[in-house]
């Protein structure tokens, strides 16, 4: 909980002028619940947990509760009825994990595809960095590379991809990988990357740190690590290098550690120019991201993998319902105002309100933005671009070579931002 109750109400009068659709905000919050079921004890309950954390009701809280759902009548433009209907809404640090178990063969191929990832990393010239034995018992699928590895982690828990950094006139690169089997979706776009140094060889190479989250990665693990600890984990990694600024890329989830890191004084110095690709930080206090991993009854093949193998992980689905405290993984545009940055959106992304984000980003008032203008396109902001591909999913702008240069060419770009 925000300990300081002025904190907490700007916080929600933040939140509360970025609501598109007051309607729909607070029907996905309730599980798709009737509007005549969301009454004013249960909004209660709502904000109870969005901005206490708890769900226990206290007297010297009923003021501060009383006033938001105030502002939310107005922004509905009509009262709440009195009284407490049917209603659930969606709270999840507090609710229970919605999980599944996986087969001893489905862990059988995340070895595999684990093992191939290593294979074609160390190919492509990244060294492992390795956690100590008692953490190599902790992971299962097992990872061979554990034992044999040479390279130990600086960091306690926290696994990582090295590339050395030789250049003199290049800022080097933090990676951040979002929910799936761990890096194997990016090696095509690590391997470009590192395929730029090829062209001009004389400044050395810009070095790469691709962090491994394994609590996300598929695997039978220890929880997540929290805020603080997580970036004390990467601090430790960046100290160790020496890297004193550095170009921080993150995908989907990753883009909640790099919300992390930019509220930490002493990483965010080093921070230069930032990517996000498919971001879930920016406006998070909006149902779409939580609703769609969480309550969304699948209706297409894109959205059962998501439900099953991502969000029904159990490693995800602790994630998600007890790490992942919203108030912490806000992203807003104020927070990269002193950095140049890079946005990239799918317009077909089945995770993000893009549409909402893309507005929000851009400045614009109309939340419904007409797109056929930003088809493969780019809108230019003042030490802000934001990238719009209008045909692909969460992700996908990785597995196509045609957008995947685009990432390459940005991330060369501010490499170059010394």
């Amino acid at each position: 909980m925000i300990a300081d109750r002025d904190d907490r109400r700007r916080l929600f009068l933040r939140c509360h002028s970025n609501i598109p659709d007051p309607d729909r905000y607070l029907t996905k919050w309730f599980r798709d619940a009737p509007v005549a079921e969301i009454k004013r004890e249960n909004v209660k309950d709502f904000f109870r947990w969005a901005f206490l954390n708890t769900g226990e009701p206290d007297p010297a809280y009923d003021e501060e509760l009383e006033e938001y759902v105030g502002e939310m009548e107005k922004l509905l433009g009509r009262k709440l009825e009195p009284g407490r209907g049917d209603a659930q809404c969606l709270r999840l640090t507090l609710d229970k994990v919605e999980m599944l178990h996986r087969s001893l063969i489905w862990y059988l191929c995340v070895f595999i595809v684990d093992t191939l990832a290593s294979i074609y990393l160390r190919f492509y010239s990244f060294d492992f960095h390795r956690t100590s034995l008692l953490q190599f018992l902790a992971v299962f699928p097992t990872r061979l590379l554990n034992l044999f590895n040479a390279y130990r982690s600086p960091a306690r828990a926290l696994t990582y991809w090295y590339r050395p950094h030789t250049s003199k006139t290049r800022l080097p690169v933090l990676f951040i990988h979002g929910i799936g089997v761990g890096l194997y979706m990016y090696i095509p776009f690590l391997a470009d990357l590192n395929a730029q140094d090829s062209k001009d060889p004389s400044d050395g190479q810009v070095g790469i740190i691709a962090i491994e989250i394994m609590p996300i990665s598929s695997r039978i693990t220890s929880e997540a690590m929290l805020k603080d600890e997580m970036c004390e984990e990467v601090h430790c990694i960046l100290k160790a290098h020496g890297w004193e600024r550095f170009t921080l890329v993150s995908h989907s989830y990753g883009s909640v550690v790099a919300t992390h890191l930019l509220h930490k004084p002493k990483i965010a110095s080093k921070i230069g120019p930032i990517l996000f690709v498919d971001p879930v930080s920016f406006l998070i206090h909006l149902p779409d991201v939580a609703y769609n991993f969480i309550c969304r009854k699948p209706t297409n093949a894109s959205e059962h993998l998501l439900s099953y193998f991502g969000a029904k992980d159990m490693g995800v689905a602790h994630t998600l319902f007890r790490r992942f405290i919203w108030s912490d993984n806000a992203l807003w545009k104020e927070d990269i105002q002193h950095h140049r940055v890079a946005v990239v959106l799918a317009g077909r992304d089945i995770i993000v309100d893009t549409n909402t984000v893309r507005a929000y980003l851009t400045g614009t008032s109309d939340w419904s933005l007409e797109t056929e203008s930003w088809e493969n396109g780019i809108w230019k902001g003042d030490g802000l671009d934001v990238l719009w591909f209008q045909d692909l999913d969460h992700g996908e702008v990785f597995s196509r070579r045609r957008t995947r240069k685009r990432l390459v060419d940005i991330v060369s770009r501010f490499t170059a931002d010394e």
